[in-house]
């Protein structure tokens, strides 16, 4: 009943959200692409991307340009802005007239009546920020007790999602009309661009923003979900745990953070489809050990002032780092836009559980142009767009190390409209059929609370039995080994914590806390000798 009440949400979903194969095909015929024509390697990423979204190859805007990621105003009106708009409007992108008037920035005044662009996407090459012009400032009076909300700083793809304005101010910010409104309009009917960004700290990680979207709605976002909710403001903290309450809604399997202000490296952090956080300045926690990858589709959000300051880093910041680690979308500011203008998490979420895309989502989600915000992904990107039925039908398009996030989205579900023991058996079924660590801890857990302590400990044998543990799955082997010793099953725990110590590349913080909670376990299992060698390593005696 659930499962087909859901396939009938999603069905409504994509007649309503307009995303059956011709909506889809007039969307991708309307993407104009603009691209840097004095840097090879922006104008081939603009070629793969329309090849891979069978977008029209003339609808490629190529244009000469600094490759630097920070422009001046001048610059930025004489080599992008007033070109593309140019081309724009003599191609026919964008209804409007000429006159031979120009602004204070030497902008032409055309008459705009509106435009057929159903997204503009920037190509790596192409600048990122345009920094603050004294030179252009105006005194505005709404503006009068917070004068720093009068810069002209901006990102650059926030100004172009203004080229279907006549004129704008440059100075502050303009309202975003599409900013949370439900009702969607006609093409062109508002004057707003949506613009998304295809960039990164290399070409490649930059096309593996298409790639991985093309292969998340092959099998649909496939992983759990990840929020951290404190943080230095208490608004930012109510978005978060609305963004929390969402993924709950949605049946995602994950966890929620409200003690630490950033995960450790320590916590558990596998197949993070969709991480949500704040608010340090550069990547960290799980994200910054060795061989971490997202899962295909992944998106994540992590707030700061300039966590897109630049895109070139794969270590500064956070957008450029999260890119070069395989996320499928994210989203960021390049200079402080105050916490009330940025992209805010949870309206994202609604937007796209709505069926919505990536463009379309983020454009709902952000309350401010001209001004800080840029979306770094595919716009025509829509990570819903295959039911969770679908998924657990489709076991063998999905990759078997996915297959478990599957199970345990469509047991999550089942559990939200009050059918528990349907959830319990069909982790079972699975877990019978082919036992993992993912599985069997989740059932594990369940069994835990339906008072069966022996089954618990009985799947978290069968579960976790590998020779050694990647940093990526060490968490949760942990966290197993732990509920292992509590349901009566010390000597299997010990199993897994040397099985955990066996790599080298703990560290020595990690690795220490490991062995204070093997030790215990020794102890628990009565095995004297495991404790003290382990002991004798903790206190840095040589072994006996």
């Amino acid at each position: 009943m659930w499962l087909a009440a859901w396939g009938f949400v999603f069905c409504t979903l994509v007649v309503a959200g307009g995303i059956d194969d011709s909506s889809r095909s007039d969307l991708a015929n309307r993407v104009v692409v603009l691209a840097n024509a004095s840097d090879p390697e922006s104008v081939r990423l603009a070629h793969y991307y329309v090849e891979k979204r069978g977008v029209p190859v003339g609808n490629i805007v190529a244009l000469p340009m600094s490759s630097a990621e920070t422009t001046s105003w001048p610059e930025f009106i004489g080599t992008i802005y007033q070109p593309l708009q140019d081309a724009l409007v003599a191609k026919g992108w964008i209804d409007a007239f000429p006159t031979t008037m120009t602004d204070n920035i030497g902008r032409k005044r055309y008459g705009i009546s509106g435009h057929r662009i159903s997204y503009l996407v920037v190509c790596r090459g192409v600048p990122l920020r345009v920094n603050d012009e004294p030179q252009f400032h105006r005194s505005q009076p709404s503006l009068r007790l917070k004068p720093d909300l009068g810069t002209n700083a901006g990102a650059v793809d926030s100004e172009l999602s203004m080229l279907a304005y006549s004129t704008y101010e440059i100075n502050g910010w303009v309202p975003n009309p599409l900013f949370g409104v439900d009702q969607a309009s006609m093409p062109g009917a508002v004057p707003v661009v949506k613009v998304a960004r295809l960039d990164g700290p290399s070409f490649a990680d930059a096309a593996g923003l298409v790639d991985h979207a093309l292969e998340a709605e092959g099998t649909g976002l496939l992983g759990r979900s990840y929020v951290t909710v404190r943080g230095p403001h208490r608004l930012g903290e109510r978005w978060l745990e609305q963004a929390a309450a969402e993924l709950d809604s949605m049946g995602f399997d994950g966890d929620v953070d409200r003690e630490d202000s950033n995960l450790p490296a320590t916590a558990r952090f596998d197949a993070p489809a969709l991480y949500f956080g704040w608010y340090t300045q550069d990547l960290s926690g799980p994200m910054v050990l060795p061989g971490f990858r997202f899962p295909p589709g992944a998106i994540a959000l992590h707030i700061h002032s300039y966590s897109a300051h630049t895109l070139r880093s794969p270590t500064a910041g956070w957008c450029g780092p999260l890119v070069a680690r395989g996320v499928t979308a994210t989203f960021g500011s390049v200079f402080e836009p105050y916490l009330e203008f940025t992209l805010q998490p949870q309206m994202l979420l609604r937007a796209l559980k709505q069926g919505r895309n990536l463009g379309d989502a983020a454009y709902y989600a952000t309350p401010a142009l001209s001004w800080q915000a840029i979306v770094i992904g595919d716009p025509l990107y829509r990570p819903f767009s295959i039911s969770p039925e679908a998924q657990l039908a489709n076991r063998a398009g999905v990759p078997p190390s996915l297959f478990p996030y599957v199970v345990l989205h469509e047991a999550r579900l089942l559990e939200l409209r009050k059918r528990p023991a349907e959830a319990l058996r069909l982790l079972q079924d699975e877990f019978s059929r082919k036992p993992d660590e993912v599985l069997g801890f989740a059932l594990a857990q369940r069994l835990v609370a339906a008072g069966d302590r022996a089954g618990a400990a009985d799947a978290l044998r069968t579960g976790f039995g590998r020779e050694s543990y990647d940093l990526g799955l060490t968490p949760l082997a942990e966290a197993a080994a732990r509920l292992l010793a509590e349901c009566g099953g010390a000597s299997h725990a010990l199993v897994v914590y040397r099985a955990i110590l066996r790599n080298a590349g703990l560290g020595k913080e990690w690795r220490a806390t490991v062995l204070r909670e093997a030790i215990k376990a020794a102890q628990a299992a009565g095995d004297r000798s495991q404790s003290a060698a382990w002991e004798g390593e903790l206190e840095g005696r040589p072994p006996q």
